[in-house]
């Protein structure tokens, strides 16, 4: 194994351009841990927020940058501390790392927690893998945890073709459900393909004109459109919303009008990953790749998601 580390890493809050290489050691193991040698490393709304000074996560590291961004990894075990007997050195995982303050995902190798990972799919590419964990696992728990779907309920998710959205068709899908999506004209045969029942355009109509007695939305866009789902959903009807930034005030209108309105912060979970990881082995569950961007270029990754017309997912290769 190489002793070179390359990572990326930004010094200051700032746009993409604050994001630069830094060559540094391989990371010493520490106990429970593994090293990765990363396959992949996916890309969220977290990460460009972040790294702009917004959110919960900038507001506790401030004053202990520099910090290497990504939460989501996969990659191959190239060596395994003494005290680890859940995996050995070659074995294949994914996993959501360093979540929510350590980070360090968008590097060559990463020590990572034993713990969190889980073994890889393998009938995808294992750097598609890291497109999984925290979209995945923010509309698993957005569903089923937050919310409490149950089969053949009517639902709405927005931003149905983005990296949480793609997930939560599916899921919604697999428990017989009847979903309704908002996307761009472009994305709708995609959506389609995944078993949406009904397509709005957003561009072109106000959801709330065609969506009645909705008995969940998905909310990953907050604020107006997160504000306006209230009103279509059915008397017991229950609404998410993914964006914590607008999540309260959406909840206290939900309230007002007596709905089940929650918000979430998505959790390090390796059961459910455990189950969202047969489902893609079963080819139950699609995961989309709108581009691979490689490690240097992660500025143009951070472009484009915050752009927010990126389809599925943005993964990050050596």
């Amino acid at each position: 194994m190489t002793t070179a580390n390359r990572q990326m890493i930004f010094q200051a809050f700032g746009d993409s351009s604050v994001l630069q290489r830094q060559v540094t050691e391989v990371p010493a193991i520490a106990p429970g841990h593994v090293i990765v040698k990363m396959a992949g490393a996916g890309l969220n709304p977290i990460d460009y927020k972040t790294r702009k000074g917004l959110g919960f996560v900038a507001a506790q590291i401030k004053n202990s940058l520099p910090w290497t961004p990504g939460y989501d990894l996969s990659g191959e075990i190239v060596a395994v501390a003494d005290d680890v007997d859940l995996w050995q050195v070659g074995d294949k995982v994914f996993g959501m790392v360093g979540f929510p303050l350590a980070g360090g995902a968008c590097a060559e190798y990463v020590c990572a927690s034993a713990g969190v990972l889980v073994a890889a799919p393998e009938n995808i590419p294992l750097s598609d893998c890291a497109a999984v964990p925290l979209a995945a696992l923010t509309a698993w728990q957005s569903l089923f945890d937050a919310g409490n779907l149950q089969a053949g309920s009517r639902v709405l998710v927005h931003a149905a073709a983005g990296g949480v959205g793609h997930f939560a068709v599916q899921f919604a899908k697999a428990r017989q459900c009847y979903v309704m999506a908002t996307a761009s004209a472009k994305n709708h045969d995609f959506l389609e393909s995944l078993g949406v029942d009904e397509v709005i355009d957003y561009q072109k109509h106000d959801f709330t004109q065609l969506c009645t007695d909705i008995d969940f939305v998905l909310d990953s866009m907050g604020g107006d459109i997160g504000l306006k789902s209230i009103g279509v959903l059915a008397k017991y009807g229950q609404l998410v919303t993914v964006p914590t930034i607008t999540a309260q005030q959406i909840i206290d209108a939900g309230h007002q009008q007596h709905h089940n309105v929650k918000g979430i912060t998505v959790q390090v979970n390796v059961a459910q990953l455990q189950e969202i990881a047969a489902l893609i082995q079963d080819n139950k569950v699609v995961v989309s790749i709108a581009q691979r961007i490689p490690l240097e270029s992660l500025a143009k990754g951070h472009d484009l998601l915050e752009s927010g017309r990126t389809r599925g997912k943005l993964v990050v290769v050596p």
